[in-house]
């Protein structure tokens, strides 16, 4: 290529099919940016090009076949008298911009996902075709799922993970239980239905062209000859007990399926579809008794689980932290995070089970800092024991190329391993950490980069997706906290050298973070920190916060801190929640809840608490929440539909009502709201993972008033244990369990 004119080829080829020159927009396109190395990464214009296309079939599909029965989403954002609405005149690719919500349901040691979406649609295989259940009715309309928006979903917890979906009514409706089970050692996608109705109803179990992102091709649809069910692109048994009554498969010439349900012609041969938009169903007739019920199974691991593995529920959260307080909508989604971050943690840490079903080491490292707070600690050394296979020859923990943060972020959660298990790390863990440390000093810039930049990180692609490339203090502070947990993890394991140096380059780094920080004109940031040195004040600088929270890099109510939280409050939130203005175009749980996080920290839980409440409001019914939340839907508007980062935060915020770090202090109950201790009940979390050992707090309501204990199963010396009840005057509580009374601030 280096011989070759290519970029003269590329212009004139432009030229002469009367194209704008790509070379020249590009060019236009990075004056937005601060200079990089790598422009976009090819991991995200891969993903880009794989989504968009599955847009450019939607487009195709879609629009010209509206009198098909489609997803949840398609029905809301193609129809002009619903909030979803989204016009298509000039959008090159139709994809769900306004419903994306799912949840999963699997086995703690499965590694395959299946997801429900809010009507109940049922996607047994990843990024595959999906499962829809109808009530077909002899005097009336029929009951469509997603064509109604009445729909009631739940997730229930115990003993299993199953989405309870009913549409209609208990005497008119359908009702489908999905869940993953293993029968004969393998695992199983497990679709149960219950239909009631009159004697001439039926019920059909259609198989769909589509998922929740939208088309997915099915080319053949067949019986199987061995026992009833259906094989799907002659490779996947839909197994179904009982036998229908009647089998219907169609192509895309013949229409969709449903046209041809109940009375048409029974089309049980084999269809062979040269568009991919095979359909078909199993009818089923409810007769006299008016009840119909049918099991649907979808074999999912080609061979069984491993020795180790987990098979239920219970034994996977048998040492897992629990929450105890009268707000029952809380503790329920504190449970659905529990099994949300137990389900995406079976080999690799991912975060989502469909769009996001992927690693990265910044998503990994949070999630597994929450697994490892809530008592999950194999999961953990599982997760971790995988990370020096990832890191390249360079020291570089890549996720994709062009991000800086995740070097700091692998150091950080090593180092946060060992402070909460007490235990010495592996050999070629010690080694990864060395080779990370020495990255970091050879990727940065140097000290006559210029003001501003000297010493930081260089400009890369936002990882937050805090703008076009920058000079981002996100990266620089996950750093410089790496750095911090690498030199004491490498002193704890004899390696004094290494430690030495690492501890050299966090100085080293931190004063060129606070000199880049005093550069910056006062008149363009009011005392805040924005994104990046060069950046005015915008929504990018929720970046920033992370030296607050989860870092502690800056002491708790730092004012630059607090002057940036109060300009996000004022200019980037919307609805009260962070309204993330950069791609994310929506309201982001996770980022709302790292604010309250640093309120809480700050000593302001009356400002935290509005933050964790609307947080809680914009959960599902099934307790999850989507990468970013669609302002006027409701749904999801950006990334996964079940975001495992989003739990791992609401698992962290929990914790810190109760038990939080500062120094060498466990700073106890500063977050409890007031009503809960008025409710008279007992308020507990635990045990939780602190440096110090395990620890559970407890506050009872007795007839003397409240009292307070943290109960803890020291490795050495106890920290100091400081209650800080909102309302109760502060006071130092014993390391050996023993209640203390709580004095009300005013009798």
């Amino acid at each position: 290529m280096r011989w070759l004119p290519w970029k003269w080829i590329v212009r004139r080829a432009a030229r002469a099919y009367g194209v704008i020159d790509p070379l020249t927009l590009a060019a236009r396109m990075r004056r937005f940016s601060q200079p990089s190395e790598v422009a976009e990464p090819l991991e995200l214009l891969r993903a880009g090009i794989v989504f968009h296309a599955r847009g450019l079939v939607n487009t195709k599909a879609i629009q010209h076949n509206l009198d098909w029965i489609w997803p949840y989403w398609v029905t809301r954002q193609f129809d002009p008298g619903d909030a979803s609405f989204v016009p298509r005149g000039f959008s090159f690719s139709h994809i769900n911009l306004t419903h994306r919500n799912w949840t999963a349901v699997g086995l703690p040691d499965c590694p395959e996902y299946p997801i429900v979406d809010p009507c109940g649609l049922f996607t047994p295989l990843h990024d595959g075709w999906s499962i829809d259940c109808w009530l077909l009715r002899g005097d009336g309309e029929p009951i469509v799922p997603s064509r109604m928006l009445d729909v009631e979903q739940k997730l229930e917890l115990e003993p299993t993970l199953a989405v309870h979906t009913q549409a209609g009514s208990t005497q008119h409706g359908v009702h489908m239980r999905a869940e993953v089970k293993r029968r004969d050692g393998r695992a199983h996608a497990l679709l149960s239905v219950e239909a009631h109705g009159n004697a001439a109803d039926s019920l059909a179990i259609a198989i769909r062209p589509y998922n929740p992102e939208g088309i997915q091709f099915i080319d053949q649809l067949a019986p199987l000859a061995e026992q009833p069910g259906i094989r799907v692109n002659d490779r996947t048994d839909v197994l179904l007990d009982p036998a229908p009554d009647a089998l219907h498969l169609d192509t895309y010439a013949q229409g969709d399926v449903f046209h041809a349900l109940p009375d048409g012609a029974n089309g049980a041969e084999p269809v062979q579809c040269s568009v991919g938009m095979a359909t078909g169903a199993a009818l089923y007739r409810l007769g006299d008794g008016g009840v119909r019920h049918v099991r649907v199974a979808v074999p999912l691991e080609e061979a069984g689980p491993g020795p180790q593995a987990v098979h239920d529920w219970t034994r996977a959260h048998a040492h897992g932290a629990k929450l105890e307080c009268p707000d029952a909508r809380l503790r329920f989604l504190f449970e659905a995070a529990r099994s949300t971050l137990v389900l995406h943690s079976v080999d690799d840490v991912v975060p989502g089970p469909y769009t996001y079903r992927r690693f990265w080491f910044r998503d990994a490292c949070l999630i597994v800092h929450a697994l490892l707070a809530c008592g999950y600690t194999e999961r953990a050394r599982r997760a971790l024991a995988r990370f020096p296979d990832r890191q390249r020859a360079t020291g570089y923990f890549q996720s994709q190329e062009g991000e800086w943060d995740s070097n700091g972020q692998v150091l950080w959660i090593y180092g946060r391993f060992q402070a909460f298990t007490g235990e010495a790390l592996p050999p070629d863990w010690l080694d990864a950490i060395e080779r990370g440390v020495r990255w970091i000093r050879r990727k940065r810039m140097s000290a006559t980069a210029g003001e501003g930049i000297a010493g930081l990180l260089p400009a890369g692609f936002s990882a937050e997706h805090l703008g076009p490339n920058d000079y981002y203090y996100w990266d620089d502070w996950w750093a410089v906290a790496g750095l911090r947990e690498a030199a004491a993890v490498l002193d704890r394991a004899g390696r004094s050298r290494a430690a030495a140096r690492a501890r050299e380059e966090t100085h080293d780094l931190r004063r060129a973070i606070d000199a880049s920080l005093a550069s910056i004109p006062p008149a363009r940031c009011g005392g805040a920190i924005p994104a990046a040195p060069y950046r005015r004040m915008d929504a990018g600088a929720i970046g920033s916060l992370v030296a607050d929270y989860p870092l502690r890099e800056t002491s708790p109510g730092d004012h630059a801190i607090m002057a940036t939280v109060d300009y996000l409050v004022k200019h980037s939130f919307y609805a009260g929640g962070f309204f993330q203005n950069m791609i994310h175009s929506g309201i982001n749980a996770y980022l709302t809840l790292d604010i309250a996080q640093t309120l809480l920290r700050a000593g302001q839980p009356h400002r935290a608490w509005p933050l964790i409440r609307k947080v809680a409001d914009l959960a599902t019914s099934t307790g999850q929440w989507p990468e970013a939340i669609h302002p006027r839907t409701g749904g999801g508007c950006m990334g996964d539909g079940q975001h495992v980062w989003a739990a791992a935060e609401w698992l962290m915020a929990m914790r810190a009502l109760f038990v939080r770090e500062e120094g060498r202090t466990l700073v106890i109950g500063s977050g409890l709201p007031p009503e809960w201790l008025d409710d008279g009940g007992r308020l507990g979390f635990g045990p939780t993972a602190t440096p110090w050992g395990p620890v559970t707090v407890e506050l009872v309501h007795g007839r003397g008033g409240h009292t307070v204990r943290v109960e803890g199963a020291w490795r050495d010396t106890p920290p100091r244990l400081r209650s800080c009840v909102p309302g109760y005057g502060e006071v130092d509580l014993p390391a050996d369990g023993a209640a203390v009374a709580l004095e009300p601030l005013h009798r």
